[in-house]
């Protein structure tokens, strides 16, 4: 009798790529985005860059969404808030600290993909929620914190107050070319944040 057809279902598990030869290809994936940013990357330039074939890449990622998410999270500090018992002294050390927006390879990262979020819907939901969505979970928990402790109103409008501050950071850098400096941070802290939490 003739064997029966193997079916997809039933083919062997292709091995997935993983620990160091993942790190190297997340690494090379760095180098490329760095290099043509994210509308010019593919996959094709990442596997050359990391002496691997394309399928070796679409056997652990679908597509390029997913392997430049994974490349930006590899490259992440895990950030968690500073809970120091002053809004000030939180918001100084969240935004200047390691990986905060006085490092320059951090913010060279966000300007090489920063086009795509406009441009790539699948990027951008994963970047907003992957990336951006836990710092923005923990810099508003700075604010509650404040709340909390009786150091700010109540009724501070979250929404608007907790972006305040990269906002005003990155207009600096990508529409005027200034990059953000912990004395730059700590004047929008001191002019604007501050006395936006605190009025009467």
């Amino acid at each position: 009798m003739s064997p029966t057809k193997q079916t997809d279902h039933e083919a062997p598990h292709r091995p997935r790529v993983e620990g160091e030869r993942e790190q190297e290809i997340l690494g090379a994936t760095l180098e490329v985005l760095a290099e043509v940013g994210y509308d010019r990357l593919t996959m094709d330039a990442v596997a050359a860059a990391a002496k691997a074939s394309k399928a070796t890449l679409y056997r652990r990622w679908h597509g390029k969404a997913d392997l430049v998410i994974d490349a930006l999270l590899s490259d992440k500090e895990p950030f968690t808030a500073p809970d120091t018992g002053s809004l000030r002294s939180d918001l100084l050390g969240a935004f200047c600290g390691q990986g905060g927006m006085t490092n320059p390879q951090q913010m060279a990262i966000l300007g090489s993909v920063i086009t795509a979020v406009a441009r790539d819907q699948e990027f951008a939901e994963r970047f907003r929620r992957d990336f951006i969505g836990p710092k923005a979970e923990q810099a508003a928990r700075i604010f509650e914190r404040a709340i909390e402790r009786g150091e700010i109103r109540a009724d501070v409008d979250l929404d608007i107050l907790v972006p305040a501050l990269p906002g005003i950071c990155l207009h600096r850098l990508f529409l005027l070319g200034e990059q953000p400096t912990e004395e730059v941070i700590a004047r929008v802290v001191d002019h604007v944040i501050l006395p936006a939490a605190t009025r009467p």
